[in-house]
């Protein structure tokens, strides 16, 4: 374990202690390309706290909400946001983004090979029985060929770095990953609070990406001809994520639609039902589910889906991002062969590392698993947000016993990983900077040209000792700065003024 860090040349920072690597500070100086924030940060002093008020009352204001659900319904609550950013290298930052874009590539290549000759799977590169038996598989794509042959256009993928110092990929999200509303609203608010500091600092850019978004579904248009009407498919206000559907409709100039809104004709054109009559839709940005976006084919309950919807995209009549059946790629079962699967498509080595994994369906893995469960972190193949995660190093005797009988029944739902000791960041903890856990999840787009987020969606554990960073189980937020190391830091600005609803905090 790295040595406690600190730094005493600021009274307010003299007792900062991190356990293992933080991501701010060394054992004896800062990070690389840290140097100019942590002197502005120290030049605030006492005046952090007031940024750091300032924020809070920037994200009232702005309305920038989420959605927790709860037994009493849904609780609309305001985004918690840490005002201290996360900060990365620059340099260091380039070698990541080659990394994702590499993984991003061979998993288009999976999902694309599974639905159509099955290559991978008669070369024994990944077994057929975990394939197959994904809940994310889905039959009704086989043959299909989506445009431009993409199938993940929008990705999450979800970084931790552990004690080691190392950036390694903990999980893939390719259905509909969530997130980058928030990772831009963050950005908008450490630029009202901290704009002496984007003055001072080379501080690299995140407002790009609704405009690198709209032009890659652009790019998908059944007709090349004519400008493309792109609508966001939502399930709805009570969604945990419509705050981002909405902010990214008006964002890219698209039409934000409910299932209801759309229809499917005899002839397989998606259109949108608007005062004016039916207008044609080229592209749709979906963030409904799988199995909910069309009751013809999948759940004919469903009431957020378009009837006839996997029709008009077979046909080519309308684009989809991401693509049905692209999820089978999400499984965390099949996240342990992405390094596999990296050397079977590119024929080159992994540029970023992933967690080591055990395959409980694999019987030897399984046995590890089950007689080291108390070291592990064990994880559901198919959720999301958090949930039903084992931490052994956390768990009491009862929790183990109920994984272990889990594990034991149904193997292929589960995988297991050695916990990570995730890095810290400092975070303002009762007006103090203290270390708190945190991950990172940048956004790739792959399209012609692959784009990447610079930074993304830095997510820490509020709670001391924490390892969980989701907002809904008490998580928060940072702003992720990739900073150019050769910075001129000059003298922090007057004190931030805030505009509440037209007068002066």
């Amino acid at each position: 374990m790295t040595e406690p860090t600190s730094i005493a040349s600021d009274p307010a920072w003299a007792g900062y202690a991190a356990p293992g690597w933080d991501e701010m500070l060394g054992p004896d100086e800062p990070r690389p390309g840290c140097a100019g924030v942590m002197t502005y940060l120290e030049r605030l002093g006492d005046g952090l706290v007031g940024r750091q008020e300032a924020a809070e009352l920037a994200i009232a204001s702005m309305g920038i909400s989420f959605t927790v659900y709860a037994e009493k319904g849904n609780i609309d609550r305001a985004w918690p946001f840490d005002v201290i950013p996360r900060v990365i290298d620059l340099h260091e930052w380039q070698r990541v983004a080659e990394g994702l874009v590499q993984r991003l590539q061979a998993l288009n290549l999976f999902i694309g090979d599974l639905y159509g000759d099955a290559k991978v799977l008669a070369d024994g590169i990944v077994p057929a029985e975990i394939v197959l038996g994904s809940p994310n598989h889905r039959p009704e794509c086989v043959g299909v060929t989506p445009p431009k042959g993409t199938w993940a256009h929008i990705s999450g993928s979800d970084l931790v770095r552990g004690s080691d110092g190392v950036f390694r990929v903990l999980e893939d999200n390719l259905r509909v990953p969530s997130g980058v509303a928030y990772m831009l609203e963050n950005r908008q608010i450490s630029k009202r609070v901290f704009a002496d500091a984007f003055r001072s600092l080379d501080i690299l850019p995140v407002d790009g990406y609704p405009i690198a978004l709209q032009r890659m579904l652009a790019s998908l248009t059944p007709r090349p001809g004519d400008v493309p009407v792109i609508a966001v498919l939502t399930p709805g206000i009570h969604n945990s994520a419509y705050f981002e559907h909405a902010f990214l409709a008006s964002q890219m100039g698209a039409l934000l639609v409910e299932g209801g809104d759309l229809v499917v004709g005899d002839d397989d054109v998606c259109r949108v039902r608007t005062v004016g009559g039916l207008v044609r839709v080229d592209v749709i940005y979906r963030r409904v589910d799988d199995l909910f976006l069309d009751p013809e084919v999948f759940r004919p309950d469903s009431l957020l889906g378009v009837p006839g919807l996997m029709r008009s995209w077979r046909r080519g009549k309308v684009a989809i991002a991401n693509a049905p059946g692209a999820g089978v790629a999400d499984d965390k079962v099949v996240y342990a062969y992405v390094p596999e699967l990296i050397r079977y498509y590119l024929g080159e080595e992994p540029k970023l590392a992933s967690v080591p994994t055990y395959v409980c369906l694999d019987d030897d893995h399984r046995r590890y698993v089950l007689d080291h469960l108390t070291e592990l972190v064990v994880k559901p193949a198919n959720e999301s947000g958090g949930t039903g995660i084992y931490i052994g190093t956390q768990a009491s005797a009862e929790e183990t016993d109920q994984i272990r009988r889990a594990v034991t029944a149904e193997p292929r739902n589960w995988i297991a990983q050695p916990v990570v000791e995730l890095s810290t960041a400092p975070t303002l903890c009762d007006d103090v900077p203290a270390p708190r856990h945190v991950d990172l999840r940048p956004f790739i787009l792959s399209g012609e040209r692959p784009y990447v987020t610079n930074g993304g969606l830095t997510r820490v554990a509020l709670r001391e000792g924490s390892l969980v960073v989701n907002s809904s189980q008490g998580g928060g937020s940072k702003d992720t700065w990739i900073v150019d190391p050769d910075v001129t830091v000059g003298p922090p600005g007057p004190p931030v003024q805030t505009q509440v609803q037209g007068s002066g905090v």
